[in-house]
């Protein structure tokens, strides 16, 4: 049985968002991709920032990680993105099953 997870990507735009995510989905590297408007605080080059950005929540199974690594590494306009690998612990069977359906195999 695969590693299914969520990994975590943020994004400047709208445009870019829904731009990674359907590469992805299209690939069959994320079985689905919710995007969510934020807003972030964070540190970059010694100064606090603040900025509106995109929440990528990518479906996906692990095994999948450095394929989907090397795609936004492609395709996000960031010189660091956010890339956070979380497991799902427990998932309903038939979602779980239709993740499964949804990625494809690891290379």
């Amino acid at each position: 049985m695969s590693d299914f997870g969520v990994i975590l990507v943020t994004v400047d735009t709208q445009e870019a968002a829904q731009e990674i995510a359907g590469a992805l989905v299209s690939d069959r590297l994320a079985a689905c991709v919710n995007l969510y408007p934020i807003h972030s605080v964070y540190t970059w080059e010694g100064k606090v920032e603040q900025a509106a950005e995109w929440q990528l929540v990518l479906k996906t199974d692990l095994a999948l990680f450095s394929q989907i690594e090397d795609t936004l590494a492609m395709l996000h306009p960031y010189d660091l993105p956010e890339i956070l690998a979380l497991p799902i612990q427990q998932g309903s069977a038939p979602y779980m099953a239709w993740m499964a359906e949804s990625t494809r195999s690891p290379d």
